[in-house]
């Protein structure tokens, strides 16, 4: 951030002001400037996946009552997040338009300063799980193991394979897992006899926690088709607000970045309503403390998504004959239309993301094993990624292919392109991928609640010492 602010207030650092025509960018100037980029990404990976992770950590799973406080975190979490948010598609974004980018990536980058010295500050106060080595490797041991031993037979008893005692993992504050008959031919890793190295045997929760991982992939891959059409928020929707009136009263002009801020507001609104009100009146039906499942907080989400792209194409359809009725179409230039006709599709896309980017991050980090939970998380975060590319490899390839076979989908004139049917094309893809989620979400195994059944262990242990003392 501090690369990116001296990017655009040092006058070495920033290519000079456009006049007739804007100068093109030294190689210098974009080096300091894309090395800032692509450190914010570097710093993403760390952060993002860790960050939710060790809030979520600070919740005792051993403790009933704060694991029942843990169900609400991730919706307060986002909370605090889409705030945030908030403030960057309005005030942010109306002081880089306004005044000027060095304001704009300053205040940020003031605010980070002073993030990382409140992190710091609460450092030794927080709970932190010991590290417990790479998941890539354990996951890697398993699999190699596994396919060492692919001649020897099972056991007709799990107990014979191979575990650590239960203490072990107590000491860890961990949960030792039993042998499952799911992906039957992994069990074979904890299989005694021959070598008895790490890459030869691995222990029967060794072998389930990568199972619990194996099995999140498919529903991840569902994710980035919805993954690409969040990114529209940022893209073609607001390229066509660029091209409505966008003025409120005579001086003040909506800059388009900031319709983004109907997204995030309507995400407050509906998170807020959700923790407090929906999953109460669920729970009286379902009897889920959650109010409903993580994989139906997610398919509703995708209902909504596509309902969302539907939305977007009558939208489209109605500015595109506005257009066309005012011979925009050939000349370009604003449509007389307020930018305000596209809020619809905002909110509608800020309801459907409270439901499934809160519940897609809860999910991955649920499902995934206790020593995994990084992992998990950052399973959320590169659909987000995969669906970017994608969207940036969609948008081309659609756009080659209709120039070819006629009237380009996507022109640089949005008024003469057609994104109505890119948005048809879009909520296609969101359909085939809901269907597919649909048949996944039916034969998906959910994690095993190993936290009820420590209860139940406790309690066991609990009544047994205060029979013994009584006998005493």
């Amino acid at each position: 951030m501090c690369l990116l602010t001296l990017a655009v207030s040092i006058p070495a650092l920033k290519p000079p002001p456009c006049k007739e025509s804007c100068p093109q960018a030294s190689t210098l100037q974009l080096g300091v400037f894309f090395a800032g980029l692509y450190i914010v990404a570097l710093g993403n990976g760390g952060t993002k996946p860790n960050i939710s992770t060790i809030g979520a950590d600070q919740f005792d799973e051993f403790d009933a009552k704060e694991r029942m406080h843990k169900l609400s975190f991730f919706n307060w979490w986002f909370f605090s997040i889409f705030l945030g948010t908030l403030f960057a598609f309005t005030v942010l974004v109306y002081l880089q338009d306004n005044v000027g980018w060095a304001i704009g990536y300053g205040i940020p980058t003031i605010g980070l300063v002073i993030s990382v010295a409140i992190f710091l500050v609460g450092t030794p106060f927080y709970r932190h799980k010991v590290p417990q080595g790479s998941s890539f490797v354990k996951m890697a041991r398993v699999l190699v193991a596994a396919a060492k031993k692919w001649r020897l037979k099972l056991p007709s008893d799990p107990k014979e394979l191979h575990e650590l005692d239960l203490g072990v993992y107590e000491k860890k504050r961990n949960f030792r897992i039993d042998s499952t008959n799911s992906m039957r031919f992994l069990n074979k890793a904890a299989v005694k006899g021959g070598s008895d190295t790490k890459w030869s045997l691995c222990c029967v929760t060794q072998v389930e926690e990568t199972k619990q991982i194996l099995r999140m992939l498919p529903i991840l891959v569902t994710m980035f088709i919805p993954c690409t059409i969040i990114s529209q928020t940022n893209t073609l929707f607001v390229k066509q607000g660029t091209t409505l009136n966008r003025h409120m009263g005579r001086h003040f002009q909506i800059p388009p970045a900031s319709l983004g801020a109907f997204v995030t507001l309507t995400m407050l609104i509906c998170v807020v309503l959700y923790d407090r009100y929906f999953v109460k009146i669920m729970k009286l039906w379902t009897k889920n403390p959650r109010g409903i499942t993580l994989l139906q907080r997610m398919g509703f989400g995708l209902l909504l998504h596509i309902v969302t792209m539907l939305a977007a194409c009558f939208i489209e359809k109605k500015r595109l004959s506005v257009a066309r009725n005012h011979g925009l179409d050939r000349s370009g230039g604003q449509v007389p239309l307020t930018i305000f006709i596209l809020l619809p599709q905002f909110v509608l896309m800020g309801v459907a993301d409270a439901f499934l980017v809160v519940g897609k991050i809860e999910f991955f980090y649920d499902q995934a094993p206790e020593s995994m939970k990084s992992l998990g998380t950052s399973f959320s975060l590169t659909a987000y990624g995969v669906g970017n590319f994608l969207s940036s490899f969609l948008l081309a390839f659609v756009s080659n292919i209709s120039k070819r076979r006629g009237k380009g989908w996507i022109l640089n004139n949005l008024n003469a392109s057609r994104l109505d049917y890119y948005y048809v094309f879009l909520a296609i893809l969101g359909v085939i991928n809901f269907i597919l989620f649909l048949a996944l979400s039916r034969i998906y195994i959910y994690k095993l609640d190993l936290s009820k059944s420590f209860d139940v262990v406790t309690e066991d242990r609990g009544a047994s010492d205060c029979q013994a003392e009584s006998k005493s």
